[in-house]
C-alpha cells in the first residue's frame, strides 16, 4: 500500500483503529502527533491514549460510507459504533 497517498494513509490508520493495532497506529503517527477530539481537546501521548481507549471501548469500530481526497486533504463521512455496558452507540464521524 502506498502510504504517501493521504487517502490510503487515512484508510490504513482506520484499519489499525478497527483492529486495535497499537503498533500499526504508532507506525503512522509522527513523534509530535496530536489527537484533537470533538470537543477540541488536544492529546499528545497517543500510544497510551489508544491503549486506554481500546480498554474502555473494546468493540469500537469506524464505518465509512464516503472517502474523498483533494491533495493532502481527506474527507471521511461515516459513523462509529461500539457497545459498552450492553448499550449500543452510534455516532456520526
Amino acid at each position: 500500500m502506498n502510504l504517501k497517498d493521504p487517502k490510503l494513509t487515512a484508510l490504513q490508520f482506520n484499519e489499525y483503529i478497527n483492529n486495535q493495532d497499537i503498533e500499526g497506529l504508532s507506525s503512522l503517527m509522527t513523534e509530535n502527533h496530536i489527537f484533537i477530539d470533538r470537543a477540541g481537546e488536544e492529546f499528545g501521548d497517543m500510544i497510551n491514549g489508544w491503549k486506554e481507549f481500546f480498554t474502555n471501548f473494546p468493540t469500537y469500530r469506524n464505518y465509512f460510507y464516503r472517502v474523498e481526497s483533494r491533495g493532502n486533504l481527506v474527507v471521511i463521512l461515516g459513523y462509529a459504533k461500539w457497545s459498552k455496558d450492553s448499550l449500543e452507540e452510534d455516532h456520526a464521524i
